[in-house]
């Protein structure tokens, strides 16, 4: 619910909105929001609820202010991106200059509407998405601060309790310089902060989000912004355009190096217009690259429109559940890299789970479990940080395990009780 006030000062009044925040609808478990949680970001990597390392890995609407982004902000469409190509992630792309932008004239009621619906969409299935201040043609982001600052108040006011949400102040600046995106970035994340204490930003970089004004500068590397956490830089490539690979792949090892956390919030397989040919040779060394340091990526972009980094077919007018014939040249090779890092997000049963544990104790030691022993080594399996194999090893070479001298065929019969809830049979070998 949205409440309009007024704020008097002495030379003009401001009209201020008040957003109250929303509860989330709880993620299901089978579901890459329900298995991570809420992530944070630490040293160079993202990692989720657990302090484990996690790469977002999505797909970017085109421009979501005109007709070839915004009939693909949809449930079902977000659900085939999610089960069928292995997306964990959502970015809601906003122009700001372009196109009915958000601050060129375009419906701002209507945009915010269509954000918070994708919102609702991503949440719903569990997924984490970005809500992308997509400035482009307004070169500096300065130039629509009070804008940004206005539509970031609002949006983290109402998602500051959601541990999907994740800002994207800046898209990609250009001809202006790092001190003029730090500037801008030490008055929006305040402003974020206020409402929502530890959600990740992402702050964009000079020269289209390349990490640097020029091929062989690394300003952002050399000077981040300080005073902040959870903050990653951004990163933007295409495949095709020369130059990126030339130069890029040495500014993502030199950031690493700096201990600056990176994430690709776009990419893709044509030329930097979004024409011209594909390279899924290049597209397919830095996925492997990107892969190599655990940074993440989000794939431009979910759309028809007739260019080369569209992923959907020109002539496909399905909004979801697309066959791969319906897919680009772009789209068939993101889906079939995505689907290969597909992660699982089977549910675990925790009682079986606690079953098994329990019978470390009473059938390989011969004892009671303790209530913490029980709980860590069941939360310890159900995260998937160890293997059953793993945790039945660490018993079984505990001094107070060998110390019982067992024979071998009582150690078998050990192995099928604990691992197989069951007897052995009566002849072995």
């Amino acid at each position: 619910m949205d409440e309009v006030t007024t704020e008097e000062t002495t030379e003009e009044t401001i009209v201020v909105e008040e957003v109250l925040p929303e509860e989330p609808v709880k993620a299901p478990s089978n579901t890459p929001l329900g298995k991570h949680g809420k992530l944070s970001v630490s040293g160079t990597k993202i990692v989720d609820q657990n302090g484990v390392p996690f790469q977002l890995r999505g797909i970017s609407t085109h421009g979501i202010n005109w007709d070839v982004g915004y009939p693909y902000v949809n449930e079902a469409a977000f659900q085939t991106l999610r089960d069928d190509w292995g997306a964990n992630t959502i970015r809601l792309a906003m122009y700001t200059a372009e196109y009915n932008g958000y601050c060129a004239g375009g419906d701002q009621n209507a945009l915010k509407k269509l954000v918070n619906r994708g919102v609702s969409y991503a949440t719903s299935l569990g997924m984490y998405v970005i809500i992308d201040w997509h400035i482009l043609n307004d070169n500096n982001p300065l130039q629509n601060k009070e804008s940004a600052k206005k539509f970031f108040r609002g949006m983290s006011a109402r998602y500051q309790n959601y541990d999907n949400v994740i800002y994207e102040i800046c898209n990609e600046p250009n001809n202006c310089s790092w001190e003029d995106i730090k500037t801008y970035a030490n008055e929006v994340i305040p402003v974020i902060r206020a409402n929502d204490k530890d959600a990740i930003i992402i702050v964009g970089t000079p020269t289209w989000s390349q990490l640097g004004y020029q091929g062989h500068t690394n300003e952002v590397a050399d000077s981040p912004l300080t005073g902040y956490t959870n903050l990653v830089y951004t990163l933007h490539f295409y495949c095709a355009e020369s130059s990126h690979s030339q130069y890029l792949p040495a500014k993502v090892d030199y950031a690493v190096s700096k201990g600056l956390p990176i994430l690709v919030s776009e990419f893709g397989l044509s030329e930097a217009s979004g024409n011209g040919r594909v390279d899924t040779a290049m597209g397919t060394t830095w996925l492997q690259k990107l892969d190599g340091y655990g940074i993440g990526y989000v794939c431009w972009s979910l759309s028809n429109k007739p260019e080369s980094a569209s992923l959907l077919a020109p002539d496909c007018g399905k909004t979801s559940g697309w066959t791969e014939a319906e897919l680009s040249e772009a789209g068939r090779f993101i889906r079939n890299q995505y689907r290969a890092r597909k992660e699982s997000y089977a549910v675990v049963d925790r009682k079986k789970v606690e079953d098994f544990v329990r019978r470390m104790y009473t059938k390989g030691l011969k004892r009671k479990a303790e209530p913490a022993g029980l709980a860590y080594w069941t939360e310890e399996l159900v995260q998937q940080r160890k293997s059953g194999a793993a945790v039945a090893y660490y018993f079984f070479f505990l001094d107070e395990f060998q110390k019982k001298h067992y024979s071998n065929e009582e150690y078998v019969e050990i192995l099928y009780q604990v691992m197989m809830d069951r007897k052995c049979e009566n002849s072995i070998g």
